[in-house]
């Protein structure tokens, strides 16, 4: 039985073939790439869906990003909205919702449409159940300034999160985000083919934000809660198919079955693709602010240069399921 292309599928390979004949590298032994990179923002064998009837999607970026206008957040969404906005977030995987006056309890809510809210083992809570608020400023300044998902080091990494920004400094404190697909599909053949079937051990406690935040005994408390889990190196997203990168720089320590100085390499390699502009977006803060981001496809960076003035954000996690 003979096998043959769809001529959508035709089309990605001779596309992929043309960009890879335009890209130049610099130095020998270097990783310098001049020119264009393959920038899609849905699976090979997806298409988007229909026009977004029940509110405005502005791009802030051609990969991913997208402000939603048109939505009043602490009102319920009916089914058809539900249904767009969820598209939506597949698509453009950050979604960014300006000028949004929340409670905690209208904030839960939203999140909740996508699934169970996950809790944060570390953080306090904030009013309402679930609902964890980040304080930050002179005597508590900001540790995430490291290219992350969300607790990578638990069976069931979070499916997203939803962050309102409370109160922000005059200047600074933006997030950005990076596409983990896009990060993969420009990786070289020969790169994907050495990374099939490989998985890597994430663990919280190397962490410095955990290292140096937790006692000995909440350590060894926590250490024996969340013990090191092992994830793909490649995770394919459940609803889309897409094909990701799920290894970060201060939670993964090191890839099963490889040596320790040749895992390292690798991990050195693959944490330095996130890094590239062309896969990443970035958000300027206003109060009120809503960001809802899907941990499966993306990884996120939160720019510590305001301190020591305050940033204060609610976040609400959904829960997710085990990478494959």
């Amino acid at each position: 039985m003979t096998t043959t292309l769809s001529d959508e599928a035709a089309k990605d390979i001779e596309e992929l073939t043309r960009i890879r004949a335009l890209v130049r590298h610099g130095i020998d032994g270097r990783e310098d790439h001049h020119g264009p990179r393959l920038l899609r923002r849905l699976a090979e064998d997806r298409r988007q869906g229909g026009p977004y009837g029940h509110f405005s999607v502005r791009p802030h970026g051609p990969l991913l990003g997208a402000q939603i206008e048109g939505l009043n957040l602490s009102e319920p969404l009916a089914p058809e909205v539900f249904e767009e906005l969820d598209r939506a977030l597949l698509e453009w995987k950050v979604l960014f919702f300006r000028g949004q006056e929340l409670t905690h309890e209208q904030q839960r809510a939203f999140a909740a449409n996508w699934g169970e809210i996950d809790q944060h083992p570390f953080l306090p809570k904030g009013a309402s159940q679930d609902v964890v608020r980040l304080e930050k400023g002179a005597a508590n300044p900001g540790f995430e300034n490291v290219w992350h998902h969300d607790f990578p080091w638990i069976p069931n990494p979070p499916l997203g999160a939803v962050l309102r920004m409370v109160e922000m400094p005059e200047a600074g404190g933006d997030t950005l985000f990076a596409d983990t697909g896009a990060a993969y599909d420009n990786l070289p053949d020969e790169v994907k083919r050495r990374l099939e079937g490989l998985r890597a051990v994430h663990d919280f406690t190397p962490s410095a934000n955990y290292r140096d935040l937790l006692t000995d005994e909440q350590r060894r408390h926590f250490q024996e809660l969340f013990p090191p889990v092992a994830h793909p190196v490649v995770r394919t997203h459940p609803r889309t198919g897409r094909k990701s990168l799920f290894v970060t720089s201060i939670f993964t320590t090191h890839i099963e079955g490889l040596e320790p100085a040749e895992s390292e390499e690798l991990l050195r390699y693959l944490f330095r693709q996130v890094q590239y502009p062309e896969y990443q977006v970035r958000f300027r803060w206003q109060p009120g602010d809503v960001v809802f981001w899907d941990n499966r496809a993306v990884q996120h960076y939160a720019t510590s240069d305001y301190y020591p003035h305050r940033r204060v954000v609610d976040r609400a996690a959904i829960a997710g399921d085990r990478p494959f």
